[in-house]
């Protein structure tokens, strides 16, 4: 049986580890809600986003070139969006399973030939697919400590105009979108080129019920749209992050409420354990006096 100065020690480190857990869960629930309303104040905007250029899309004359598809795919992007820190249970590996996942299934041939590389965002994808063999086209890690839109214009700017001069023929997003505290859905999209189909049976699944308006675009529909489609994509990337954050956060308020109850019972158990060895110890020690009385009245 332990040691009773041993049992009090893991108590106390336990009880120690119950605070932090308690901390970081109320520390996640603070962020959880500031990431949650940044949430609400974008999706009307990427929304009616989406509808505006569903609306171009029909009525566009010309091709624009990040509608293009390419006849020959021979360089593929993946942008993988995890965290800068862990103790978030399997937000991030859950993701990193589904990418390698897919990447197997639908891309192995272009990994085996270095053709097919990963925009890593956040520490813990950086760490993950760099000690792996993957080709890392560019990493930013420690992402999150200051999350503006700025940050995601530059990325995007860089990885459209890596797209038009036919650097990579297609580009997916992956990344964690929050649906509730104790759960997310792990998407990855195609983000170039913008299948012009899918837009506009998103546009029309949300509008269903909408009466048609003819609308009159000036200067002219191509012009609009070739303005209008990268600001799509940076929103895209944007409404992406904003979505992973508030998973990350949710993902991490579940991981150390469980931690806390864990770190419960496992005090209950040690206290069990610690009350029994103590009576064991007390029975002990009257056993031994009393054969030590018995033993002075038989001398």
């Amino acid at each position: 049986m332990a040691n009773l100065s041993d049992i009090r020690n893991r108590i106390e480190s336990i009880q120690n580890t119950q605070q932090i857990t308690k901390a970081m869960k109320m520390v996640a629930a603070a962020k959880l809600r500031k990431a949650q309303n940044r949430i609400i104040e974008t999706r009307p905007y990427a929304s009616k986003m989406q509808e505006v250029v569903a609306r171009l899309v029909k009525s566009a004359s010309d091709e624009n070139v990040l509608l293009q598809e390419r006849e020959n795919v021979e360089n593929v992007l993946f942008i993988v969006i995890g965290s800068d820190r862990g103790l978030c249970g399997g937000f991030n590996n859950n993701l990193f399973k589904k990418v390698k996942s897919r990447i197997e299934s639908d891309f192995s041939s272009f990994k085996k030939e270095k053709k097919l590389s990963i925009l890593a965002v956040g520490r813990k994808a950086t760490k993950h697919f760099g000690k792996r063999d993957y080709q890392i086209a560019q990493d930013f890690p420690g992402f999150f400590d200051e999350l503006a839109f700025s940050q995601i214009s530059d990325i995007m700017k860089t990885v459209i105009s890596e797209f038009k001069s036919g650097e990579y023929d297609e580009v997916y997003l992956a990344y964690n979108e929050f649906v509730s505290i104790i759960s997310q859905n792990r998407l990855i999209e195609k983000v170039l080129p913008i299948d012009p189909d899918s837009v506009i049976n998103d546009e029309n699944n949300e509008n269903s019920e909408k009466e048609f308006i003819d609308y009159i675009f000036e200067p002219d529909v191509d012009s609009i749209l070739t303005e209008l489609l990268p600001l799509h994509i940076n929103m895209q990337m944007w409404k992406a992050v904003l979505e992973s954050n508030a998973a990350e956060q949710g993902a991490r308020m579940t991981a150390m409420d469980s931690a806390t109850e864990n770190a419960k019972e496992m005090e209950d158990d040690l206290r069990l354990e610690y009350n029994r060895a103590r009576q064991s110890a007390i029975t002990t020690e009257i056993s031994e006096i009393i054969s030590g009385a018995q033993a002075l009245e038989d001398a």
